[in-house]
């Protein structure tokens, strides 16, 4: 369905203002996919085709930061309302970490305490709200080593857009809403903190398994995503700022109880929390509340 002619001439000036600060940008429709379907479905290529071919539609292969190109892409798709900025590419090599708060997640609170696990700071950078009430941190990285996508490997609430990735651009409307910059955020994305990179190239890391006892009564981590340590866990809600006490208390009980500690580390949670300020009675009832995600 053909969007009003506003929306999408809005998104196509969003998106080759993108290109002129030297991001490679594709458009999208309401649904955040390639607004243009491939020209080899039904009979795709082998090996894949990635715009070798001459014609559009390869997805985030198509990304460009030529005006021409750019026009081009958008008048073949007059129902686009939105752009994706291409990760990895230069001259930035984005890299994306879309922070959620959906199902129990915090990603944000996730990406706090492998900051404060790892000892990394977080600096300022872009930042993009999301019509659900998250949010996209932009990073700049190196040409190498690639980043790979992922979601949830680095830590729940937290996916990642990296090479052969895209991230809705700011100012892109989507089906729930318009994606929108943060105010005050910086007008350049950081460089990626070198240990946060070292996370998001290594290899994931084997889950540990449950014992039968917890696996049967439904604990256990999600496929994929690696246990948090014990400790780490009870320092992050110790050192829990005004502010932040229950949200970091609730994130690193669901934390626990996903790991199939909960009952283990329940009494040492409470007690960190405490240390905070918080009253035991309110530490208590959030970690209940946790327990009962899981």
């Amino acid at each position: 369905m053909t969007p009003p002619p506003d929306a999408h001439t809005a998104a196509l000036a969003e998106a080759l203002a993108a290109a002129e600060r030297g991001y490679p940008v594709i458009p999208l429709t309401r649904a955040k996919l390639p607004a243009l379907r491939s020209p080899h479905r039904g009979h795709p290529e082998v090996p894949p085709c990635h715009g070798g071919c001459g014609r559009l539609g390869h997805g985030v292969h198509d990304a460009s930061t030529d005006p021409f190109a750019i026009r081009r892409m958008f008048a073949a798709a007059p129902w686009a309302t939105g752009y994706g900025i291409a990760c990895g590419l230069p001259p930035h090599h984005l890299i994306g970490l879309d922070l959620d708060t959906k199902n129990g997640a915090d990603g944000l609170t996730a990406l706090l305490f492998l900051a404060e696990a790892h000892d990394f700071p977080v600096p300022p950078t872009i930042t993009v709200r999301t019509p659900s009430g998250g949010r996209h941190v932009w990073f700049t990285g190196p040409p190498s080593p690639p980043v790979p996508n992922s979601v949830g490997r680095l830590a729940p609430g937290i996916d990642v857009r990296g090479a052969g990735g895209y991230l809705v651009g700011p100012g892109s409307l989507t089906a729930h809403g318009r994606y929108v910059l943060a105010p005050n955020a910086p007008a350049r994305p950081a460089p990626v903190p070198g240990a946060l990179l070292t996370l998001l190239t290594d290899p994931p890391t084997p889950t540990r398994r449950a014992s039968p006892q917890r696996a049967g009564a439904g604990y256990g981590p999600p496929p994929g995503v690696p246990p948090q340590p014990a400790a780490a866990l009870v320092r992050f809600v110790r050192s829990s700022p005004v502010g932040q006490r229950n949200a970091r208390l609730f994130w690193a009980a669901c934390r626990a109880y996903e790991d199939g500690l909960g009952p283990e580390l329940a009494a040492r949670l409470t007690e960190a929390a405490c240390h905070t300020g918080l009253p035991e009675h309110e530490a208590r009832a959030t970690i209940t509340s946790a327990s009962r995600q899981h």
